[in-house]
């Protein structure tokens, strides 16, 4: 761990950029610490997650979701990890690539698929879609689709946890685009000047829709911008989901028991392009680069780790994959039996100043 006058850095490895990386002993070793049972609610919900992504590919191909749809596949382990750190009064807010989040937050999958196909069973009665999730019971306020706008948010959640001294944490999911925009080093600024108990979560899955970060950021080390506000900040491998967990934890520990914020920035990859309708690799980025990082799997290599010490078998797995996608299936069910919302809808949950 480093210090500078305040700020901390979080870190203690270094990687091939030459920047800090959180994760210095193996996923194997790391796992060895934990309980079996966790182990193997972390692997079932980044399954979950695998497999409702999947199927919400499938319903957009055959028209049963509009609009924007933006998938997580390959950044499970950065959703999973961080939210499995928080308690269950935390609060949650991310940008529209926002099912993987809500998933391991506990919102039902039939409720998220319903959503997704715009029928009134929804979270947001259909009139969200796949980027607008939102639940309160779960302190899950919003995916948003602004880049970069709903870290004001965050910080406003923060603030208000603070101002009722509620030991409340706020975790702000963004991409790498967002570290761009002004509403960010602002946040960032506001954040570590009141001493606001947040944790900024960058994922950095490389490319801000087709454009790689090194043609957009002059820092690659992306977390080193909480330099500028003397704030904490940590580098971690967003496909290893136990190295997710301790970072965020640390940092959620900071904001609940001193009320500071902190910027992590995760390491990761998405498999799927910016959006369905950019389905597969696009124009931006090789095959050979895809599978190269598809060797990395997170999911996979979660499973590699766990069946190394003895947590789980082949066979274990494959029967909790078969329930998963009988739960995905159900999802489906529900959603396609579900009503759309009726006209008089278009009034309802409308801000009127």
């Amino acid at each position: 761990m480093k210090s500078g006058s305040t700020a901390r850095t979080v870190a203690n490895t270094t990687d091939a950029n030459g920047g800090e990386m959180y994760a210095s002993s193996s996923l194997e070793a790391r796992a060895r610490r934990l309980d079996p049972s966790l182990l193997k609610d972390l692997l079932e919900n980044m399954l979950l997650i695998r497999r409702f992504e999947e199927k919400a590919a499938e319903l957009y191909a055959l028209g049963k979701i509009g609009g924007f749809c933006h998938l997580y596949i390959g950044q499970e382990a950065v959703g999973v990890g961080a939210i499995s750190s928080l308690g269950p009064d935390d609060y949650i807010l991310c940008s529209y690539r926002d099912h993987g989040q809500a998933l391991a937050r506990g919102m039902d999958p039939r409720v998220l698929m319903a959503e997704l196909c715009g029928k009134v069973s929804g979270c947001s009665k259909g009139k969200g879609g796949s980027m607008h999730l939102f639940d309160k019971r779960l302190g899950f306020y919003g995916g948003h689709a602004i880049v970069g706008a709903h870290l004001p948010l965050a910080a406003g959640t923060a603030f208000a946890s603070r101002y009722l001294k509620q030991p409340r944490v706020t975790v702000c999911f963004f991409g790498d685009a967002a570290v761009n925009i002004g509403s960010f080093h602002e946040s960032l600024n506001l954040a570590q000047l009141w001493k606001l108990p947040v944790v900024f979560i960058c994922e950095n899955n490389e490319f801000g829709m087709g454009t790689p970060i090194e043609k957009t950021a002059s820092i690659l080390n992306l977390h080193e911008r909480a330099c500028a506000y003397n704030m904490a900040h940590a580098a971690v491998d967003g496909m290893d989901v136990l190295a997710v967990r301790e970072s965020v934890a640390e940092a959620v520990e900071r904001a609940r028991n001193e009320s500071l914020p902190t910027l992590i920035e995760a390491r990761t990859y998405r498999y799927m392009g910016h959006s369905m309708s950019d389905p597969t690799h696009g124009i931006y980025r090789t095959k050979a680069e895809l599978e190269e990082h598809r060797r990395r799997d997170p999911v996979k290599r979660f499973i590699s780790a766990l069946e190394a010490i003895g947590v789980v078998t082949q066979a274990t797995v494959d029967e909790a994959d078969r329930r998963i996608r009988d739960v995905v299936e159900q999802a489906v069910v529900f959603a396609d039996q579900s009503p759309e919302p009726s006209p008089e809808e278009l009034s309802t949950d409308v801000y009127l100043p």
